[in-house]
């Protein structure tokens, strides 16, 4: 009887035991499932804080543009951007992208956002896609968003030697600059330059190559063109402003520059692409 009685209490202590290690190991378990949920929430949200600066939108974006004057309100600012950075015209910019992308809604334009046609010539390294122009299927560079169209166009004419000349120009003689353009080989239609004054002055883009002051750029934005371009920092400028300014995402900016911190200093110099 005795021996009975010992052996329920042992099976009793057993069972007791093996509910308290069961117990313990759901509650392990359950801690690990939130830890790894914690986790995976954090993760998404570092990805989603890095993904509000990107180097260049991961999808493709398409513009509806419905007309001449909406491309016009649509990009006169980044064309103004372009100008105080690299000296082209805003309206030499806003008169060949109406051009050579269709105002906007040409094919090229439509399925690439290239606003200026340009090809992909020796080098190139980025996106790309086939069009008929002067010849069948030729290649031509492809960009997610049209922003990144504006800046190639300003970096394609100032780092070639034939267009050189163009900067000796006043930034408003845009009769100076449409002639220049097809004499340096831009085009090949005869009639370009006159196109591009003849936009020019149906839409009043001039106005544009004189608004620079009124909207805070002059002071705001010093690039030049060579190799090391810099920025010098001037009050209220952050890396998020500046990343927006030159296209670059905030992790660019403090790679390039060896920061440490986001803390900006006024005067600082700051190397930006």
């Amino acid at each position: 009887m005795k021996k009975i009685i010992l052996l329920v209490l042992l099976m009793g202590i057993g069972l007791s035991s093996c509910k308290s290690k069961k117990k313990y190991s759901d509650q392990l378990r359950t801690k690990n499932v939130q830890a790894e949920r914690r986790k995976s929430t954090l993760d998404i949200s570092r990805k989603e804080e890095k993904a509000i600066l990107p180097a260049e939108p991961s999808k493709f974006i398409r513009f509806r543009i419905d007309s001449p004057s909406d491309y016009i309100s649509t990009f006169a600012e980044t064309a103004q951007l372009e100008m105080m950075g690299y000296g082209i015209p805003a309206s030499i910019t806003l008169a060949q992208g109406l051009l050579e992308s269709g105002n906007g809604k040409g094919e090229l334009a439509m399925k690439t956002n290239n606003h200026f046609g340009i090809k992909c010539h020796k080098g190139w390294e980025g996106d790309y896609d086939f069009h008929d122009d002067d010849e069948k299927g030729e290649c031509f560079r492809k960009y997610n968003h049209p922003m990144y169209s504006f800046r190639d166009h300003s970096i394609f004419l100032t780092t070639r030697s034939r267009y050189a000349f163009l900067f000796n120009l006043r930034h408003t003689d845009y009769k100076g600059w449409a002639r220049g353009l097809r004499k340096a080989g831009y085009a090949t239609d005869p009639k370009y330059p006159q196109k591009l004054i003849y936009l020019i002055e149906k839409y009043d883009l001039h106005k544009y190559d004189r608004q620079s002051r009124k909207n805070n750029y002059k002071n705001t934005t010093v690039v030049t063109n060579d190799a090391s371009n810099i920025h010098t920092v001037q009050k209220g400028d952050t890396l998020y402003s500046l990343s927006r300014k030159y296209y670059m995402s905030v992790d660019e900016l403090m790679k390039l520059n060896n920061l440490r911190s986001a803390d900006l200093s006024i005067g600082q110099p700051i190397k930006v692409k």
